[in-house]
């Protein structure tokens, strides 16, 4: 018997489906119940990422902007991705007006899309309880409560994977090679969303279809290469457009040392954060990769809950099929998403470059699936002594495994770490000693482990829903960046972190104090920022916070200037822009040290009058690595030896249209 048979026969033409509104429901519930979680109090994380909601302000005022993901409307540079993420919360600022809500819900509706095409996947060769099963579970993973309401790149490279997986699945199962096509769309469309990071699926998608297509073995690999060439063709478009146009006529490429997207893709945010050689990085290579990352403490609370199941599972369901034939719907469905589980796991485990634990979010769909659809397989064989012993199992695993993550969140609801691997152990023990009784009793005794599998997750699930998240590098959990080894240690930002500092902070100009400010400041930073007890200063991972007498200094007049100001670094620049709603000149990017623009342009801007002040936060970044360029440092010591500060809500600024200072002119 073929895990088909789990699947109710289709009622006959003519026939009137009598339980078609419970089978409607169902979903619609899940559905509805996700949108719920993904929006309530959404508009407490206020612009969430600065650095991405800067980039949606401005593509939300110019449509060039919009097109390459400029940091400002007036296209200084880009954020440091391909722009499509940035896309629909544009369009929707440009309809809704520019507030939290209109960036963060369609983050939210996309993630309630994807857990919608998670359904419709498993569902299609599972029954009902599986694919809400596999729904529940993705909804309520922590990485992905926390990405789905924050306005990272993450959410529609997730939705755009499991649309790709929803179409391998279709064309797995009758060769249909539309279905292939459009998956190879939806991947290479994920490139413009998350570059690389797309294409971790490939591998394991290219193989299930070319083992187990019903096809001969020349069409499988025909059908594979032209899917080839719509992954090339949807994830190529892009970068061909802008490598056509010539580069004064468009924003520098943000991330890159050459202005190059082609450079971007394959370095800083390509093989850079596999071996953490990254140009214009700050020379931070990762000191916590190996096997067991999944797990740590900066990781596991995201994403491992029930991680240790999907591999149980994924393995049980593997064996259970083995001699199903080779075009086997259900085994090839284990395929793709065990195939997305193993390579994108083994990647994010290994890799030396940087990286974050909110990247798990990729995770998410393949282990709901897994789980999905290795219970269901357990369950058709459950008076099998194999399959019971599996399942009850595979609950003590997971119900000790979630005691474990929730003993890390000390003080956190402690009867939680000691009721879950309790609940467990009895309906394990429950689910072997009612294996021959009545379905009712057993199906009792699953739906209690379920429970207790479930119950850490969807807490840590809730409390993230219910806390504001904001800056470049969020945590999902009661911990607020993801327990010890978390946010600001090695495991977060690499060696060194950020915490320390680059090279070549400025002293003061004689007599004065040195410039307040610099890497790492701001509120929630740990260090002083602009002003009194943190003021307004930004930093490289956090946004500034001017005060109401900086926001009316840099708005009045605006309109004679491209931009009312420049400063070092992208956070600090958005925090200024999202104030104002002016165009804010990005020195040096994200960590300031990309060469744009060079000192030689930034002086020609100044000489034309396009440029109205220089905010002095943020002038200790400039170089902080080992590589990248020192353009932002050169900038900063010039507008510094130039122009004459002046302090307004504890920030220093200069103004660039003022005349040079005596000591400057001589």
């Amino acid at each position: 018997m073929t895990v088909d048979t789990l699947r109710p026969p289709r009622p006959a033409v003519g026939a009137v489906p009598r339980r078609v509104p419970a089978r409607l429901a169902a979903p619609a519930v899940l559905l509805a119940a996700t949108a719920v979680l993904y929006v309530w109090g959404l508009g407490a994380s206020g612009w969430a990422n600065s650095f991405y909601s800067a980039a949606v302000q401005a593509g939300s005022e110019s449509w060039s902007a919009f097109f390459f993901g400029a940091s400002d409307a007036a296209g200084a540079i880009t954020v440091d991705k391909t722009p499509a993420a940035l896309w629909p919360m544009a369009l929707s600022v440009r309809i809704f007006g520019l507030n939290s809500w209109s960036i963060l819900v369609p983050q939210a509706l996309m993630g309630t899309a994807a857990v919608g095409v998670l359904y419709a996947t498993v569902r299609r060769r599972f029954p009902v309880w599986a694919a809400l099963l596999a729904g529940a579970v993705m909804a309520l993973t922590p990485v992905a409560v926390l990405m789905f309401r924050f306005n990272n790149p993450d959410a529609l490279l997730v939705l755009l994977l499991t649309l790709a997986a929803y179409c391998l699945v279709r064309a797995q199962e009758k060769a249909d090679t539309r279905w292939l096509v459009l998956a190879g769309l939806c991947v290479g469309s994920g490139f413009l969303a998350k570059m690389l990071q797309a294409f971790l699926v490939l591998p394991g998608f290219a193989l299930v279809y070319l083992v187990a297509a019903p096809a001969s073995l020349r069409r499988r690999l025909g059908r594979l290469a032209l899917a080839g060439l719509a992954v090339l063709v949807s994830a190529g478009w892009w970068p061909a457009i802008v490598a056509a146009i010539p580069a004064d006529s468009r924003p520098y490429i943000g991330g890159s040392q050459d202005n190059s997207v082609l450079e971007l893709a394959l370095g800083y945010n390509g093989l850079g954060r596999l071996n953490g050689d990254e140009a214009g990085g700050l020379g931070n290579t990762n000191q916590q990769a190996g096997l067991l990352r999944l797990f740590d403490t900066e990781v596991g609370g995201q994403i491992s809950w029930l991680l240790p199941a999907a591999l149980i599972l994924l393995v049980a369901g593997l064996w259970l099929l083995r001699r199903a034939p080779r075009t086997d719907p259900a085994r090839a469905a284990l395929g793709v998403w065990g195939g997305w589980l193993l390579v994108t796991g083994l990647i994010f485990s290994l890799m030396q470059g940087i990286f974050h634990a909110y990247y798990t979010v990729a995770l998410a769909p393949p282990v709901a699936a897994l789980v999905g659809m290795g219970a269901a397989l357990l369950w058709e064989r459950r008076r099998r002594p194999a399959a019971v012993v599996t399942l009850a199992a595979t609950v003590v695993v997971t119900a000790w495994w979630a005691s474990v993550l929730l003993s890390r969140a000390s003080g956190w609801l402690p009867w939680l770490a000691l009721a879950v691997p309790a609940a467990g152990a009895v309906a394990a023990v429950a689910i072997l000693a009612l294996r021959r009784a009545r379905v009712r009793l057993f199906a009792t005794a699953a739906v209690a482990g379920l429970v207790a599998c479930l119950a850490g997750p969807a807490a840590y699930a809730v409390e993230t829903a219910a806390t504001p998240h904001t800056g470049a590098i969020p945590s999902a959990g009661p911990s607020g960046f993801g327990g010890p080894g978390g946010f600001g240690a090695r495991g977060a930002f690499g060696r060194g972190g950020f915490n320390g500092g680059p090279r070549g902070a400025f002293p003061g100009r004689p007599g004065q104090g040195g410039l307040p400010g610099g890497f790492g400041g701001g509120r929630g930073m740990g260090g002083p920022g602009g002003g009194p007890a943190g003021g307004a200063g930004g930093g490289l991972l956090n946004a500034a916070t001017p005060g109401a007498a900086l926001t009316a200094l840099l708005s009045a007049d605006a309109g004679r200037y491209t931009w009312v100001a420049a400063t070092v670094g992208s956070n600090n620049a958005a925090g200024y822009q999202l104030a104002t709603e002016k165009p804010v000149m990005a020195v040096g990017g994200f960590n300031g040290t990309d060469p744009a623009p060079t000192l030689e342009r930034f002086q020609q801007y100044v000489a034309e009058g396009r440029i109205h002040y220089f905010i002095g936060t943020g002038m200790g970044m400039g170089r902080g690595g080992t590589s990248g360029s020192d353009e932002a440092t050169r900038i900063a010591a010039w507008v510094q030896e130039t122009f004459e500060p002046r302090t307004v809500d504890g920030v220093t600024v200069f103004d660039l249209t003022t005349a040079a200072t005596p000591s400057a002119a001589a």
